[in-house]
């Protein structure tokens, strides 16, 4: 009985999106039948998804600075062990911005072809209390001088994450300069609290299914059927920039680790085919090794090394997520995000994305998309919906991560080529 039992318990993602379903469907019946009745239950269930998303928040600020902190150690051990893992190092990096910046220029390219509904735009943000007035953009003055923060408490009690990110970073970096004892003890404490947090955000994703269930039926029950077609909008949104993604990788590939096009694409068959079918970027570490190793005749010290780094510093598609969420938000409240505002967030994006990588992913979508989206002066309110149908295009996010690992690898034994051979 215990067995049968283990082997029918639903995950997470389809706890949610199993959530969904259930108040998509009690919201529209409810709006097809009883419109009064529908608006009544959806006051009566607003307070609930309001302190799902409020329990959400109150973690961030914390978790990000642990885990910029705590990242930018790890990087920095790292690229201290070799050549070899500094050249991986910068790869990510340059990945990790190009991909946001790809994602900056794309993503509201696609949404301009989107036809764009004022009043069921408005309705949708009346339903999630979202505030209709957002920030002001900053001048370059502005955006410059906000960059280093004059008090730490002052900008983390205000959300404002680029300054807040900066001093975790400054921090951090001269957190790896200390005597190796006491550093380990700081950063000990350090991973403590983010450990706890992460604890606490474990905690409320497990209400995740009531949280989703109360955004999705106040949603469904104030707007009706025409939210299907914004949550339809943004799953194809995903979905493209994640495949465009991963495509342009097959190019950086050829390009800069002058890898053929058919070699490299056949090797990564079986390591996309296990990554779609398990959504896993680790699980598929084996696979990603022996086709390196073997197919690609990477050496083997240098998969050993790099590949698990991989996995455990870099999502390319991540920071590209956090742009297009933020810029499907500003889409629903029909505004065009600056350049200044776009430049603020792929910084943001690429820095949070090194150190989330050990997150679970309902965690990792809210804490790492938050900061992001309120440092272009956007509501966060629309995530808890957005995070219910994130499971769908996750499926080609972790296909795109792992094809981003074996390009980072391959750019890497290019690079250390001509050292090997000498």
């Amino acid at each position: 009985m215990t067995t049968t039992t283990r082997r029918f318990r639903l995950s997470a993602p389809v706890k949610v999106l199993i959530s969904l379903l259930v108040g998509a469907v009690v919201g529209l019946t409810l709006t097809h039948h009883d419109p009064a009745l529908a608006l009544q239950v959806a006051e009566f269930a607003r307070p609930i998804g309001r302190l799902w998303l409020n329990a959400l928040q109150m973690t961030v600020v914390p978790l990000v600075t642990a885990l910029v902190i705590v990242g930018v150690n790890t990087a920095s051990n790292a690229a201290a062990s070799g050549r070899t893992a500094r050249n991986a190092i910068l790869v990510f990096i340059v990945l990790l911005v190009a991909a946001a910046s790809f994602s900056a220029v794309v993503t509201p390219a696609l949404l301009g072809l989107v036809p764009h509904d004022s009043a069921t735009m408005q309705t949708f943000r009346a339903a999630l209390h979202a505030p209709e007035t957002l920030a002001k953009a900053p001048t370059a003055a502005q955006w410059l001088s906000s960059l280093i923060p004059s008090n730490v408490l002052a900008v983390a009690s205000a959300n404002a994450m680029l300054p807040l990110v900066v001093f975790a970073m400054f921090f951090g970096f001269a957190l790896s300069r200390q005597d190796s004892e006491r550093r380990d003890r700081i950063l000990e404490i350090i991973k403590i609290v983010g450990d706890t947090m992460i604890t606490i955000v474990r905690w409320v994703l497990w209400a995740a299914p009531l949280g989703v269930f109360a955004l999705v039926l106040v949603v469904c029950a104030e707007v009706g059927m025409s939210v299907l077609g914004i949550l339809g909008y943004y799953i194809l949104l995903m979905c493209v920039v994640y495949i465009l993604i991963t495509l342009l990788l097959y190019v950086v590939a050829v390009l800069a680790a002058r890898e053929g096009l058919r070699r490299f694409a056949a090797a990564l068959v079986p390591v996309q085919v296990i990554a779609g079918s398990t959504q896993s970027s680790l699980a598929s570490l084996p696979a990603m090794i022996d086709s390196a190793r073997n197919r690609l005749g990477y050496p083997t010290a240098l998969t050993s090394l790099v590949l698990p780094m991989a996995v455990s510093l870099f999502r390319v598609t991540s920071p590209a997520q956090y742009i297009a969420v933020a810029s499907f938000i500003a889409w629903l409240y029909g505004i065009d995000i600056t350049f200044s505002q776009y430049a603020v967030a792929v910084l943001l994006a690429a820095a949070i994305s090194m150190g989330s990588t050990g997150l679970p992913g309902q965690a990792n979508f809210m804490t790492n998309n938050m900061p992001v989206t309120q440092s272009m002066g956007l509501p966060v309110e629309p995530l808890g919906v957005l995070l219910a149908v994130d499971t769908i295009p996750d499926v080609f996010c972790t296909i795109g991560n792992t094809t981003g690992d074996m390009t980072a690898t391959s750019i890497v034994a290019k690079r250390m080529a001509p050292a090997e051979d000498a």
